[in-house]
């Protein structure tokens, strides 16, 4: 299998992508004893970085780990992996570390494993996707950025064999968020997103959208949706980090609204392509 050789961190060493490894016992592999964090960078410029860093603090804390770095330590680390003015993203982990032998109770005093690297951000889409309504079937802290992601995997297959692009879960009658996104709908004439709390990750771009929205005047509120209202929404959007905010036009295969992306999206759309302009500069 081959490679890319791009420049990594992994336990404070900068090295190619090809020869950074990790131990057998590490936690990570062994359980996925570990959490993540996905940041874009525009411009150079890592988006809202200190709300990701809160978040990772976060779910640390949840996992009972203590951040093995500080704000100032990921920056420098940052500025090393990213290269050029291009869209990328950073992707940074951290696992429990290795231990001597395996075992479901926390080790005592082990190193933590941390590896980050850069990559691209594929193009995005802009006429819209199709997404397909599944039973919730993860677990009971979906507040933590974990990655133990296997159901996540398995729902984002089901839509996938669907022919669709992304699974909008749905747990004792209401729409939490998706396999791999946050979820926003336009109901009533009001932009609706799922409160925060177990049930889902509280989504950086999430949480910028939603502000960018109440800024600009836009009818905003975070309450629970429930699938029959979700069924009737003049707009759906599902938001991440690198997908930014995509406009679904079908739902279990019929049309959202008119079946194009809406009027309300382009406008919140334009927002936020505004709010990254300022993170590029003159780059």
């Amino acid at each position: 299998m081959q490679l890319d050789n791009s420049t990594v961190y992994l336990n404070g060493t900068f090295l190619p992508l090809s020869e950074a490894k990790v131990s057998v016992m590490d936690r990570g592999f062994l359980f996925g004893d570990g959490v993540y964090e996905v940041i874009p960078v525009y411009g150079g410029q890592p988006l809202r970085l200190a709300e990701h860093l809160a978040r990772l603090a976060n779910s640390l804390a949840a996992i009972r780990m203590q951040p093995p770095l500080t704000a100032e330590d990921w920056s420098a680390i940052f500025a090393r992996l990213i290269q050029g003015g291009h869209d990328q993203s950073i992707y940074l982990q951290i696992t429990r570390g290795a231990a001597p032998k395996r075992d479901h109770a926390i080790p005592p005093d082990i190193e933590p494993t941390v590896f980050a690297m850069c990559t691209p951000i594929a193009p995005l889409p802009t006429e819209g996707i199709r997404a397909v309504t599944v039973t919730d079937i993860r677990w009971l802290r979906c507040d933590i950025k974990a990655i133990t992601l296997l159901a996540n995997v398995l729902l984002k297959q089901e839509a996938i064999d669907a022919g669709t692009t992304e699974a909008v879960l749905i747990r004792d009658g209401f729409a939490v968020e998706g396999a791999a996104s946050n979820l926003f709908a336009l109901i009533d004439g009001t932009l609706v997103t799922p409160p925060k709390g177990r049930e889902l990750l509280p989504g950086v771009t999430r949480d910028l959208v939603l502000e960018l929205a109440l800024e600009h005047g836009v009818p905003a509120a975070e309450r629970p949706i429930a699938l029959t209202e979700l069924k009737t929404a003049r707009e759906i959007w599902l938001t991440s980090s690198t997908r930014e905010i995509m406009p679904v036009i079908e739902l279990d295969g019929a049309p959202v609204g008119t079946g194009a992306p809406g009027a309300l999206w382009e406008r919140v759309q334009a927002y936020y392509r505004a709010y990254k302009e300022t993170l590029r500069g003159d780059s």
